[in-house]
């Protein structure tokens, strides 16, 4: 299952991937007349919410974590944070980024340790997907990405953006 994940989180990511290059840096933080978000705000989140359900929930905060998830960035990027427009109110559209691919890049790390399933049914805290196991937060994390890349190709037909599929 793990394997499974880990498939399903390359595709998510690839997808999310291929959005973001197609939309121009400096659109990305513009928040559409009518929407509740811009593409920073998206890229900020799926980084914080990937360190929490691929790397906090498996295996605790480690001290390099806040360093790689500082508290200000979790709490601009956090479920339930406002999304705020303008280039001022968030890092670059390359350090927002830079943080995507680091987190991935860490947590593929992790999990490619983890598919013997050792400790993948130990249980955890909400979210997860289906059971309340560090398994069940990894199956989420692909789900979660899929959501917030559907929101990535709608906020960029709002601001004008051509489909990209």
């Amino acid at each position: 299952m793990c394997r499974v994940a880990l498939g399903q989180m390359e595709f998510a990511r690839a997808y999310t991937l291929e959005l973001l290059e197609k939309t121009p840096a400096e659109r990305w933080f513009d928040v559409p007349a009518g929407a509740p978000t811009c593409i920073a705000w998206q890229v900020g989140h799926l980084a914080v919410s990937q360190y929490g359900l691929l790397l906090f929930r498996q295996r605790g905060r480690q001290p390099d974590d806040l360093e790689l998830i500082p508290g200000r960035f979790r709490k601009t990027y956090s479920r339930g944070s406002v999304p705020k427009s303008g280039p001022d109110q968030h890092p670059s559209a390359d350090e927002l980024l830079s943080k995507l691919h680091k987190v991935h890049e860490i947590a593929r790390e992790e999990l490619q340790g983890m598919e013997d399933g050792e400790g993948l049914l130990d249980p955890i805290d909400m979210p997860y997907a289906v059971y309340p196991i560090k398994l069940g937060a990894i199956l989420f994390c692909p789900l979660h990405e899929q959501i917030h890349a559907g929101q990535i190709g709608l906020t960029r037909r709002l601001l004008g953006l051509d489909p990209v599929r």
